[in-house]
């Protein structure tokens, strides 16, 4: 039976510089999944879609993103900028589509409430946020030599 690696969990303050740097590049992901598709059906169909369709149109967009980086490497863009990744809490293996699926949908009401989940990492023994205690996932560091994934 082989021991799990040990691997530290990654910081308070990276995680946050981590998350406003992925803010920034979220503008350009919305603008490529959200705005030009809107542009090109507001062309087309001569009407602007209704205003919970637009809502609904970034929810999918978003999600599309996340999930597609969390389960494929464990790394967003600005996760690979910062050497953190997204892993199971118990194994520190990759997230499934379920398990990723689950922290996004938390991760919603966790950031848009007043940054509740946020907040909870100061009182958490582990200084995780909220969706990630709920959602059994963990953000680790990576060693300074260690390649981003692939």
């Amino acid at each position: 039976m082989s021991e799990r690696p040990v691997v530290e969990l990654a910081g308070l303050r990276r995680r946050l510089a981590a998350l406003v740097y992925e803010g920034l590049l979220l503008v350009g992901v919305l603008a490529l999944l959200y705005l030009v598709p809107n542009l090109i059906y507001s062309m087309i169909v001569e009407a602007a879609p209704a205003g919970w369709f637009g809502w609904l149109h970034i929810l999918v967009a978003l999600g599309a993103y996340f999930l597609f980086y969390w389960c494929r490497s464990g790394q967003t863009l600005a996760m690979q900028t910062w050497r953190i990744r997204l892993v199971t809490a118990e194994e520190g293996k990759p997230v499934s589509w379920r398990q990723g699926l689950l922290r996004y949908a938390l991760a919603w009401p966790s950031v848009c409430l007043f940054g509740a989940g946020l907040w909870w990492a100061l009182i958490d023994r582990d200084r995780q946020f909220a969706h990630d205690r709920l959602a059994r996932t963990a953000i680790i560091l990576l060693p300074a030599g260690q390649k981003m994934a692939a």
